[in-house]
């Protein structure tokens, strides 16, 4: 029976169906693989979808729609495969391994970083380019790390001026505008006449043929390079008068006896005189502060440093050519400015002392206008020594001058506290109780109350009398050095937002840039690099200045405070220090190359609202000597811009991260300034 049983399995359907489904698939394949190896392009595709009457699955087989087509995978088959070699298909998608990058090229240093972003005094100074025409352009290609980027400005390269622009100073050399004056007979030509918008600096100033590096400081205070100021009208002019002479032993030098008009034995021995004078005259003490008015060459102001005193010395661009040129030359705070018709660019109560030798002003012109403005200046119980003819010869028109001062000064409530030799000194009261006390219709009228004795900006002289506070502001800072880190009283009186106390404010931005400041010269040997005249263009409370100050760097500073933001001017002369208001939209009062080191905090991304910023960049390359350096803090939206303008001056830059990191809101743009020839 079992034999039996084995045929009767055999014979079934069920194994029958199966060994056909097999035999078929088996000859499907080698079909498929013979049809294919003799190009046959067809496909066949097996299905199970068709359903038998016994309710059993039925294979179904159909030919692929792309039969007869031929298809080229020669461009997907690498070259070096062959039919013969499968392409393997990878189970996972893994990127390729990044290519090892090629070591990036050597940093040069040519500001005042290194590579690593610290301040270095390892650097090219001076160093002669030669510099393409304009029709050059210059384009961003990196993004201060060293990686390309695509081109996002295309900036011309500025060409160099005419050689007759070499001395150009844009708002007191416009003579179409002094032209067109009215009149001149007080001295409006040496005042601000600035080129329309669209007429500015498109160029840059070149220096004169031979220029050379400044003696340093303190050598500079007494001679300087013949090839940098090449002029010797003083010499002709001043010379019996120990101003400046030509060296007998190098004809490339001039030399700075120490002398001026009225003190000829030397400027040490006329400030002995002043402060025996008057006892409370205690120079680097009680008097911090000072003005030298029609300064000549600054010896005056020169010989204070010693003493521990900053003078802001100021004369016009007129006969007597470039005494504020050699002044800035010697390393020493000078600015150009005339007593015309409008106040100076100077806050109320900045001065304690103020001195006029022979300086060729008339006070007594217009009522004493020029006097009341230097009453305004003048802090209240500070000094004004006036050194002239009146005041020894006995002559009568001179007398008569004498007497129409004494009258003036008398008004005014100023006291004469000593005349001695051809030296007078006044003392300005210390409130408003004389001025209220005298009768009425007297010719010096006090100013309204709603006069801002602080508002300076293009502001005609007034023929009155500013006010003292009330609450004795201005008038009662402490003596230095401590007034360097004492908050004021007229910090008070500062008009800005802000919900952080101003003693607050203003002790936080002293610490911010102490710490800076701080760090670069224990990290960067700043202290070795030769920084004299220095300008911090958004000065704040000066807390820039006053770091500089305390880490005893050998040099000054002139804060600017633009006409955009808060005026603190006031602030920064009760600390001590030196300042002027400026609109930055505008040219500055200076000759070109006078400026060693050149600071913007946050200045870009303010004035870039009001002007273009390489109408700020050119009149920056146009006051900075070559060699020199600007350090530029900024957001990082203004920076590429910025970047690519000064390469377009000619600038050697470095764009570095803050310390607070690459991803902080600022980035540093430190730059030096090449001596380019044509």
């Amino acid at each position: 029976m079992k034999p039996l049983a084995n045929a009767d399995l055999l014979k079934s359907p069920t194994l029958i169906k199966i060994s056909a489904l097999l035999l078929l698939t088996l000859a499907s394949f080698y079909l498929g693989k013979h049809w294919s190896n003799d190009s046959y392009h067809q496909l066949l595709f097996f299905s199970s979808s068709a359903t038998s009457t016994s309710g059993t699955s039925i294979p179904k087989i159909s030919i692929s729609p792309n039969s007869n087509k031929t298809f080229n995978l020669s461009a997907i088959i690498p070259s070096n495969h062959t039919t013969s070699q499968p392409i393997p298909i990878p189970l996972e998608s893994n990127p390729p391994p990044p290519p090892i990058p090629s070591p990036p090229p050597p940093i040069r240093s040519y500001g005042v970083v290194d590579e690593n972003g610290a301040m270095s005094d390892d650097f090219e100074v001076g160093e002669v380019e030669d510099w393409g025409n304009q029709t050059e352009t210059v384009e961003s290609d990196s993004d201060g790390d060293g990686e390309s980027k695509p081109a996002r400005f295309r900036i011309k390269k500025f060409g160099l001026c005419p050689e007759s622009m070499r001395e150009y100073i844009p708002c007191l050399d416009n003579t179409d505008a002094i032209k067109m004056l009215e009149s001149t007979e007080r001295g409006e030509k040496f005042e601000r006449h600035c080129p329309e918008k669209g007429n500015g600096l498109n160029c840059l100033v070149p220096p004169p043929k031979g220029y050379r590096q400044p003696i340093p400081w303190p050598r500079s205070r007494d001679e300087v390079w013949f090839s940098n100021v090449p002029h010797t009208r003083l010499v002709e002019d001043k010379g019996g008068q120990n101003w400046i002479s030509r060296d007998t032993k190098d004809k490339n030098k001039f030399k700075f006896p120490g002398g001026g008009t009225q003190f000829i034995h030397g400027a040490d021995q006329y400030l002995d005189q002043i402060s025996k004078m008057v006892s409370d005259i205690t120079f680097g003490k009680h008097i911090r502060v000072a003005m030298d008015v029609g300064c000549g060459v600054a010896s005056f102001g020169a010989y204070l440093l010693s003493r521990d005193v900053l003078t802001m010395s100021v004369a016009p661009k007129d006969v007597h050519e470039n005494q504020i040129q050699f002044a800035l030359e010697r390393g020493v705070p000078a600015m150009a400015a005339a007593f015309a018709t409008r106040r100076l660019l100077y806050p109320s109560q900045a001065f304690d002392l103020i001195h006029c030798s022979r300086c060729r002003i008339n006070w007594t012109r217009d009522d004493g206008i020029l006097l009341l403005e230097i009453n305004r200046m003048l802090r209240a119980g500070g000094y004004f020594a006036w050194a002239a003819q009146p005041v020894y010869k006995h002559e009568a028109a001179l007398e008569e001058q004498w007497t129409e001062m004494l009258n003036l000064t008398n008004s005014l409530c100023w006291n004469l506290v000593n005349k001695e030799g051809y030296v007078a000194i006044w003392q300005k009261p210390l409130n408003n109780t004389c001025y209220l006390s005298r009768e009425d219709g007297t010719k010096q009228p006090l100013c309204d109350e709603s006069d801002d004795p602080d508002n300076v900006w293009y502001t005609n002289l007034k023929p009155c009398i500013s006010r003292i506070p009330e609450n004795g502001y201005g008038g009662n800072v402490t003596s230095w050095p401590a007034r360097l880190h004492t908050p004021p009283d007229r910090l008070e009186t500062i008009t800005f937002d802000s919900y952080i106390a101003r003693k607050e404010l203003f002790k936080a931005e002293s610490t911010f840039w102490n710490e800076i400041i701080g760090g670069y010269i224990r990290a960067m040997k700043w202290k070795k690099m030769k920084l004299r005249n220095v300008m911090d263009m958004k000065a704040g409370f000066g807390g820039f200045a006053a770091a500089l100050n305390d880490h005893k760097l050998d040099c000054w500073v002139l804060n600017v405070v633009p006409i955009s933001g808060p005026n603190t001017l006031p602030v920064i002369y009760d600390r001590g220090l030196l300042g002027v208001m400026h609109d930055w939209c505008e040219p500055f009062d200076t000759y070109p190359r006078t400026y060693d080191f050149l600071h913007a905090s946050g200045l870009f991304s303010i004035e870039r609202k009001r002007c273009e910023m390489s109408t700020i960049l050119l009149e920056m390359d146009r006051i900075l000597r070559p060699g020199g350096r600007a350090y530029i803090r900024d957001s990082v939206d203004v920076m590429d811009e910025i970047q690519e303008i000064t390469k377009a001056m000619g600038w050697h830059t470095s764009l570095r991260d803050t310390s607070e990191g690459p991803h902080a809101s600022y980035r540093i743009l430190t730059c030096e300034k090449r001596l380019l020839k044509a």
